[in-house]
């Protein structure tokens, strides 16, 4: 099938614990031939399942997921979004090569933007900088990218000192805030060299934070009856979370809390209503981004708070059946 005649990939945002994965398998299970390709900087990482709400194979019914499992937590180099780009981009070749429809669901809306916009062309790492900039502290590097890059330090969580430094390395090599590079986003100007789709249906899951913050406790009370403080410990004594281990993964939500209980800095009480605190900051973070994803052409946007899910797939289903048509 030439690619003109391919239909729209459809690619599935939301908040966290707000239904994205089940409308996914959903669509593909109504479709028939259909594959799955997440979008999550974390699921990518083996053994980091229940944490991440990673759907197990029982729930996958034998739809082929991919960019699941890819990385070994224990190897410390770092996993890009040019690396899940230039992955992903892959993954939708091989399944339209096969006459399937991919459908990308995931809550990493860096991923999801730059599937549709690309990537602007930031710096490469400057390891020496970046040891720089990480022995000055993290309150410090707070304050700096405030100053540096008031944007930047409104979308980063003041916990993420990954971001923080990545932010602050961009603003020293390229005397300009990374805020700034990423308004290319905005005209359209993306210069980079990975390839992206050009037929793209973005679905929007839209939920007031009134109505997301209790399925986030919900979602956070079940994953510890799930068994997710053994993950952890199994994970730990693995290496996973060692200082030679890839930093990303000890710093995932959830994760970094409950190290924290097994390292002895906090009861696992205070762990479990700290991931619950940390991941309603992490879906404010995420609206952010949808904020600006929903300026995205031909977009569709389900009101979740009054559609009830049992009809979110139907109503897409509708939208994918109307053809690129429908999204101009």
């Amino acid at each position: 099938m030439p690619p003109s005649a391919l239909p729209s990939i459809p690619l599935i945002v939301g908040p966290t614990a707000g239904g994205k994965s089940a409308l996914a398998l959903e669509l593909a299970q109504s479709l028939g031939n259909a594959e799955l390709i997440t979008a999550d900087a974390f699921q990518i990482y083996k053994g980091m399942d229940i944490g991440t709400a990673k759907p197990t194979i029982a729930e996958r019914q034998g739809i082929p997921h991919h960019l699941i499992d890819v990385r070994d937590p224990r190897d410390p180099t770092p996993f890009t979004v040019h690396d899940w780009l230039r992955a992903a981009n892959a993954a939708i070749a091989d399944i339209q090569s096969r006459g399937k429809l991919p459908i990308v669901v995931g809550g990493t809306h860096l991923y999801a933007k730059a599937l549709l916009d690309g990537l602007f062309d930031g710096p490469g790492a400057d390891p020496a900088l970046r040891e720089q900039l990480r022995a000055k502290g993290l309150p410090a590097l707070r304050e700096e990218l405030e100053r540096a890059d008031p944007q930047a330090a409104q979308r980063i969580h003041a916990n993420d000192e990954r971001r923080t430094i990545r932010a602050l390395e961009v603003f020293h090599l390229t005397g300009k805030p990374i805020s700034a590079h990423q308004t290319q986003w905005d005209s359209k100007s993306s210069t980079s060299d990975i390839p992206h789709p050009t037929s793209h249906i973005l679905i929007g899951l839209d939920w007031p934070s009134e109505k997301i913050n209790p399925r986030i406790n919900q979602r956070v009370k079940h994953m510890m009856e799930l068994g997710f403080l053994d993950e952890v410990r199994a994970l730990r004594a693995s290496g996973a979370f060692a200082p030679t281990a890839n930093p990303q993964a000890r710093e995932a939500l959830g994760y970094k809390q409950l190290l924290d209980h097994l390292e002895g800095r906090r009861s696992l009480d205070d762990a479990v209503e700290r991931i619950k605190i940390d991941t309603r900051h992490f879906a404010k973070t995420q609206r952010t981004w949808l904020k600006r994803l929903r300026l995205t052409p031909g977009s569709m946007w389900i009101d979740a708070n009054s559609i009830p899910p049992t009809d979110w797939a139907a109503r897409v289903l509708e939208r994918i059946a109307a053809g690129p048509a429908s999204l101009l």
